[in-house]
């Protein structure tokens, strides 16, 4: 297992490790053991509203792969560049045409460029927070802050998509079985946990309780390169070697044996484990304790994790880096019969790496990131059409924010960009998405959005309405109050094809 040590005082945000400290402990403050574990009770949902008028692509998609490109890309070096724009504006690198006629991206994706005609392309996503908010793209919340995003524990937080599914497919159905395959994975392991001493919240159950946290795939191997911008960076390479387990640090993923000693010990004491059962955090209990002896003995779930049972031509096709192989173990994982997993291209080191760009920028696209990118996407999404599984999977590849117009002074360098949330790109793909679409216009500057602004909100619901859960659906919060799915948004039509 790669192990880091130490980190910097400072980190992109502005929070020192003091202040970051402080906050980390906020979160936990005055909670019980019932709390940790469940977080309160929830209430069945209520349907509310309706998607007749788009019928047609509601429920299409049995799987969703979301490619998180954590630290946020630029949309000047990826897939908005200005060419006649000023030279400090439009950066170093060319755009070349793509396959979707009179749109152009960097020269450094000439493999997306190909296959851009297979996509949605969205040009003009924005909103209000740019700070490294990965819970504004993956839960429902309606605002962030610095505090909650360096606390995944913060009270105030609303799950994550994959935990929603979780719990919307376990009230629908009350009496299924826990599922031998996990249903909600994240890999490669749980964010920012080898780059910052406080683990990022997006990811976890939220006001649902830390039992629909999904189950974390944990990396270890060796990374080979010696020229990347971090030292043995795993994403600029790996060996052929590596493995991916089930965590060992989450609560719901203890080794088996552990478990199996948990529930001797609940057999001796049955009235304590009556009483248990009856309390909110006998409930999470339960449902941690089930669905960890399910999955860990399941035998579909270590080889699915068995990389090696890849050809060399297709592990090498994904890239012999820590995306690649990510993305190929979640393909491998819809194969079986997971419902969403979520791939992270995170930090590693310190603040400030991944696609976090404030430094030394030019080197890092051309190089590392842009080639890993356009590597990873196009492997997948051919290697999911040659399977028969992209009409079946929705492919959603976006970061939290983009990056200023102009670069920004660190350390007396400009050589680099910081945060901007005002407009920045994705790409969307596969199940009940458009091919050969692109949606929204930017300024000549990709700093403001000209036409058809689009929030994570409207990609969240979007992707609930194809996996077929309504976008007004409500779930109750620690309150029992009724909440919506997702704060605000709308489905965006443009998106989706009634075609395939």
């Amino acid at each position: 297992m790669l192990r880091i040590m130490g980190s910097e005082r400072q980190f992109c945000d502005g929070v020192t490790r003091r202040e970051m400290l402080q906050v980390g402990g906020t979160g936990l403050m005055g909670l019980g053991l019932s709390d940790l574990l469940a977080n309160g009770s929830v209430a069945a949902p209520s349907v509310v509203g309706s998607t007749a008028d788009l019928a047609g692509t509601f429920g299409k998609a049995k799987h969703c792969i979301i490619l998180f490109l954590y630290g946020s890309p630029s949309q000047l070096e990826t897939f908005d560049p200005k060419p006649n724009a000023p030279a400090d504006i439009r950066g170093p690198f060319q755009s070349i045409p793509t396959s979707v006629p009179g749109v152009r991206i960097s020269e450094h994706l000439p493999r997306i460029a190909k296959i851009l005609d297979k996509t949605t392309l969205v040009r003009s996503l924005t909103h209000a927070h740019p700070i490294h908010g990965v819970a504004y793209s993956l839960t429902g919340i309606d605002k962030v802050d610095i505090p909650m995003e360096l606390n995944r524990r913060d009270t105030r937080h609303w799950p994550s998509i994959g935990s929603v599914l979780e719990y919307l497919d376990e009230k629908d159905h009350p009496q299924a079985a826990p599922p031998a395959i996990p249903n909600n994975v994240h890999l490669p392991w749980e964010l920012s946990s080898r780059s910052f001493p406080h683990k990022r919240a997006g990811t976890v159950g939220g006001f649902l309780g830390s039992a629909y946290d999904p189950v974390v795939f944990e990396f270890s191997g060796k990374a080979t390169s010696k020229t990347s911008f971090r030292p043995d960076d795993p994403y600029c390479g790996i060996d052929p070697d590596c493995t991916f387990s089930i965590s060992k640090d989450r609560s719901d993923a203890v080794v088996l044996d552990r478990l199996q000693h948990r529930r001797r010990l609940l057999e001796q004491f049955d009235d304590q484990r009556r009483h248990l059962g009856e309390s909110t955090t006998g409930r999470s209990l339960s449902r941690f304790q089930q669905m960890a002896f399910s999955v860990l003995s399941s035998p579909g779930i270590h080889t699915a994790l068995d990389l090696k049972k890849e050809s060399v031509k297709t592990r090498e096709r994904y890239g012999h880096h820590l995306f690649g192989q990510s993305a190929l173990l979640a393909r491998r994982m819809i194969e079986a019969g997971t419902r969403l997993v979520t791939v992270f291209w995170d930090e590693f080191g310190r603040s400030c790496g991944s696609w976090d760009t404030h430094e030394k920028a030019e080197q890092r696209l051309k190089n590392e990131l842009c080639p890993g990118l356009d590597q990873t996407y196009t492997a997948l999404l051919e290697d999911l059409e040659q399977r028969g599984l992209l009409d079946e999977t929705v492919v959603i590849c976006m970061g939290e924010h983009g990056r200023t117009p102009k670069a920004e002074r660190r350390n007396g360098l400009a050589d680099g960009r910081g945060h901007w949330s005002r407009a920045y790109s994705g790409l969307f793909a596969g199940c009940g998405i458009t091919r050969g679409n692109v949606i929204g216009v930017s300024d000549e500057q990709a700093a403001w959005v000209r036409e058809r602004p689009v929030s994570p909100k409207d990609i969240l619901k979007t992707a609930y309405h194809l996996l077929g859960v309504d976008a007004e659906r409500t779930i109750a919060d620690r309150l029992n109050r009724p909440v919506p799915i997702v704060a605000g948004g709308e489905v965006v039509r443009e998106m989706l094809s009634t075609h395939g």
